[in-house]
């Protein structure tokens, strides 16, 4: 029987609620899962036919040591060069560079250089980050507030990012659309998080409100130019096994948020058949018996 491993962090033993759902698919395929956080030492990771990464939602405080244990590992999906590339978000200049629209984005590497877009608020936001934490909005006359956060971002590591605070984002939320095996397979439409105020962030990621949606035309096709970009830009010759791409309303349409090729939610639950697209991908990725 194969075996696929899947890898997590250690908050979550049993992995994310993606999880039970995936595995049931692989085991009805006739294909062996384990679990394990991505450090545990005692993780046979070279006894595993394929190592697929799916909640190691703790590599933000790690990076290194992530891309490290990542490159040792034989048999890993996503790749180790995707998962480099996608843990810092400096790839929305690049991807803009390809012509993918994405949201207005200036990268700081001093607060007192702030600036700040010709917009009523703004958010500031770490290129290495998951689950929002680590993002905050600020008003424009918040300009001390904003450098501080901007100094203490820069202070744990991370390149601050600036970018607009994009208002329809409170009527109409961010749209997530899943790619697996580069096909779409479902969308979600999640509620805007960063409303001000004091945030205490306590876990691995913010609460989120999620219900399925289906995405317009605009953003399935921005959605499939962005991941065509996105394997350019990492020197993928076939899709990657799973990719969400996150999209916001602007002005002159949608804008790519993120592209996420390295541990997102993938929001099984929310759409039937979903896990099964999962599997059947994953299961196309595991070496030929001779």
């Amino acid at each position: 029987m194969p075996l696929v491993l899947t890898a997590g962090c250690r908050a979550l033993p049993a992995g994310d609620e993606d999880q039970p759902l995936l595995a049931a698919a692989l085991e009805r395929r006739g294909i062996g899962v384990a679990h394990f956080a991505w450090d545990d030492p005692a993780a046979p990771w070279g006894d595993a036919d394929l190592v697929l990464v799916r909640s190691c939602w703790d590599y933000t405080e790690c990076r290194a040591a992530f891309l490290d244990w990542a490159a040792g590992v034989p048999r890993l999906v996503n790749p180790a060069g995707v998962l480099r590339w996608s843990s810092d978000k400096s790839y929305l200049g690049q991807l803009a560079d390809l012509g993918v629209a994405t949201i207005e984005t200036r990268y700081l590497d001093d607060p007192g250089a702030l600036v700040v877009p010709d917009v009523a608020r703004f958010v500031i936001k770490p290129s290495v980050g998951a689950g929002s934490r680590g993002a905050r909005r600020f008003e424009r006359h918040q300009l001390d507030e904003a450098r501080a956060h901007a100094a203490a971002l820069l202070e744990a590591g991370t390149t601050p990012m600036v970018q607009p605070y994009l208002e329809a984002v409170e009527q109409r939320g961010e749209t997530d659309l899943v790619l697996l095996d580069g096909r779409l397979s479902h969308a979600v439409e999640k509620g805007p998080l960063l409303l001000g105020g004091t945030r205490h962030e306590t876990g691995l990621f913010l609460e989120e409100q999620v219900r399925p949606r289906r995405p317009r035309a605009d953003e399935s096709a921005l959605a499939a130019l962005a991941l065509e970009a996105a394997m350019s830009a990492c020197g993928l010759d076939g899709a990657p096994c799973y990719a969400r791409v996150d999209l916001l309303d602007a002005e002159e349409g949608p804008v790519l948020l993120e592209l996420e090729l390295i541990e997102p939610s993938l929001f099984l639950v929310h759409e039937p058949g979903a896990a099964d697209r999962l599997a059947e991908a994953v299961e196309a990725r595991l070496p030929r018996s001779p």
